[in-house]
């Protein structure tokens, strides 16, 4: 009898909760710390990837592959109707090397750069500089100072049509006002550039504004207040305070404009009502040739050979802007 109660008394102590219980294998405890180290740092590394991969694939669809992809075909004659006619290598590039047209839209294209980037910048340096003073209604015109960029195509072609109109325009209506005569804007290839030129200045000059507000809005007022202290005007606040502290913005700016101006399509085609760039293609410029070639010629070897081109003159002149900015801030 007391056996049988010192077995049930000693089964009732390993089952109390306060009786002292064997640990873990210290083996298998340490299998566990290092498969939970192991899952810590694979979300603190790949989390990241993870969270921007999204953006990685769908540019590798719709940007990198499409690159890609017309290289391969630049290397082909290729024809809309006829598809793959057979491997020809470089062919695509010689004949466009020697191809005067192709010259002509790239000066075309040059032209017209330079004369709308040059007033566009300045202009809305000029804006930002006045509308980052202390002016009644500054949101009304930092609202409308940014409809143009917002207008419809449509519309613009409309404005530009009853400005630039040969025969009853409103620019040559003015100038016969005054005696100077009218121009024949389209068939003139420096006014054609000079309209253009306006037309894309006045579509951008506003989005560069307010751009250049924002960099501007960041500059300490105590800078201004300093300078106004010493005596020094407007015109040398603007000069040795703004323009130097929003200088990598505006560096961002001429490399963005000339990226948008390498492919410079939409301005010149409402100009000219069409991809031929006048009648002597004298403001076509090289996008307008490039889609003249594939869409309209049915040549896509063609045509994708000058979309490559396009795209290592912008891979050019942007590496030209970026050694330029590193040498002003190194010098600065």
């Amino acid at each position: 009898m007391s056996v049988v109660k010192s077995g049930a008394r000693s089964r009732d102590e390993e089952s109390s909760p306060g009786a002292p219980r064997e640990g873990p294998d210290p083996a298998q405890r340490e299998r566990r710390e290092r498969r939970a180290a192991l899952r810590s740092r694979l979300d603190v590394r790949l989390s990241p990837y993870l969270f921007v991969s999204p953006y990685f694939i769908l540019f590798g669809m719709f940007g990198l592959f499409p690159v890609l992809f017309t290289f391969w075909i630049s290397l082909h004659e290729w024809g809309l109707l006829t598809g793959n006619q057979g491997f020809i290598g470089l062919e695509n590039y010689a004949g466009l090397l020697g191809d005067g047209k192709f010259w002509q839209a790239l000066v075309n294209t040059l032209g017209i750069f330079l004369l709308a980037i040059v007033p566009q910048l300045l202009i809305a340096l000029l804006l930002a500089d006045t509308l980052n003073r202390r002016l009644r209604f500054r949101g009304f015109f930092r609202v409308g100072i940014i409809i143009p960029y917002i207008t419809s195509i449509a519309a613009m072609a409309i404005i530009f049509g009853q400005l630039f109109g040969r025969e009853f325009g409103l620019i040559n209506y003015a100038l016969e006002m005054i005696g100077v005569g009218g121009v024949d804007w389209p068939n003139n290839r420096l006014a054609s550039w000079t309209a253009i030129a306006v037309m894309i200045d006045w579509r951008w000059i506003g989005f560069n504004t307010l751009i250049y507000l924002a960099a501007m809005q960041a500059i300490p007022r105590d800078l201004y207040e300093a300078a106004a202290i010493d005596g020094a005007s407007r015109l040398r606040q603007f000069a040795q305070i703004t323009i130097p502290m929003v200088r990598p913005t505006i560096m961002f700016t001429v490399i963005i404009g000339t990226i948008g101006q390498m492919q410079l399509f939409t301005e010149p085609v409402i100009f000219g009502q069409g991809v031929a760039g006048g009648t002597q293609g004298q403001f076509q410029t090289v996008a307008m040739l490039m889609f003249q070639e594939a869409m309209e010629r049915q040549n896509f070897g063609y045509g994708s050979a000058i979309a490559w081109v396009i795209f290592l003159l912008i891979v050019v002149f942007a590496l030209i802007n970026i050694l330029f900015v590193s040498r002003i801030r190194s010098a600065g």
